[in-house]
């Protein structure tokens, strides 16, 4: 009987430390989970995409532009520069570079909810509008119609 209890407790300390391991794994990598996670499953992209396609990505392009700015200046790299996929880039390229991909990392997401690939995690139904029951929301002539008269 208690080589029953010594093996569960084995188990359950391997378990216990699968699960750190997993955490430390994960946890680099939570702001980004999170960004996708937000254009994929919050945003509601069938709104949106119209509004990207007349003008909008304009905004979404000085939005990108203004982040890699800022955090070209409060975070630059130790040593001014980065290395990414082999290149040696100054702060600003590499930061454009990041804010680049998280932009089209988001495109990404939008085409993905589009296509109908997140089924219905990705819903977003339609509210009713409310009832006017009678009410006078003030839409008189505000007074208009004193001047005119005079």
């Amino acid at each position: 009987m208690i080589e029953l209890f010594n093996s569960l407790v084995d188990v359950l300390t391997a378990l216990w430390s699968l699960l750190l391991v997993i955490i430390g794994l994960v946890t680099p990598w939570t702001p980004l989970i999170a960004w996708l996670a937000v254009w994929l499953f919050a945003a509601d992209w069938s709104k949106l995409w119209p509004v990207m396609r007349r003008g909008g990505w304009i905004g979404v392009v000085l939005i990108g532009l203004m982040m890699t700015l800022i955090w070209g200046v409060i975070a630059p790299p130790t040593g001014g520069t980065h290395f990414i996929l082999g290149l040696t880039v100054s702060n600003f390229v590499g930061k454009f570079m990041y804010v680049t991909a998280l932009l089209v990392m988001m495109m990404l997401c939008g085409s993905v909810q589009l296509s109908g690939a997140c089924g219905d995690w990705a819903s977003f139904p339609e509210e009713a509008p409310e009832d006017d029951h009678g009410h006078d929301h003030g839409h008189d002539d505000h007074g208009h119609a004193v001047a005119a008269a005079h």
